[in-house]
């Protein structure tokens, strides 16, 4: 198959309604918009969120808490996920990112304690929860914060 060949399925695309061609077509004249007001004038309509002057939604529920817009999200993956290198290995981003096992890691890893750990390795990271510290030390390796 060429590029050039390639058409979307039968019957899974139509035609557009064209608007406001003659009274025959059963969209002329208004073109679907109705008589008068506001949805019927160009330019009208309202806003996303508008309720026609009601309290919207969005201002009559309570807030709760704040979003720091200064935090630095970690990137977390659990100690089973580390099964896959092998023995005597030293572990950092660049080696996750490598292995597919991180997609992105802009601002560091932490290392949660899902799971078991069978292999003996020494694990960089910006961040360890006590567990997983825990089960890569007594697997017989090393938790190192970067």
């Amino acid at each position: 198959m060429k590029l050039h060949e390639l058409a979307p399925a039968a019957g899974s695309t139509k035609e557009a309604k064209r608007k406001g061609r003659g009274i025959g077509t059963g969209n002329g004249k208004t073109a679907g918009r109705g008589h008068k007001g506001q949805n019927a004038r160009s330019g009208g309509g309202v806003r996303v969120g508008f309720e026609g002057g009601q309290m919207p939604l969005a201002r009559r529920l309570p807030k709760r808490g704040f979003t720091n817009v200064f935090a630095k999200p970690l990137e977390a993956i659990n100690v089973s996920v580390l099964n896959r290198f092998d023995d005597g290995m030293v572990i950092g981003a660049e080696e996750l990112l490598a292995a597919g096992i991180l997609s992105k890691c802009k601002y560091g890893v932490k290392i949660l304690g899902n799971g078991s750990l069978e292999k003996k390795l020494t694990v960089k990271a910006k961040a360890f929860s006590e567990t997983a510290k825990q089960k890569i030390e007594a697997a017989g390796g090393k938790a190192e914060v970067v």
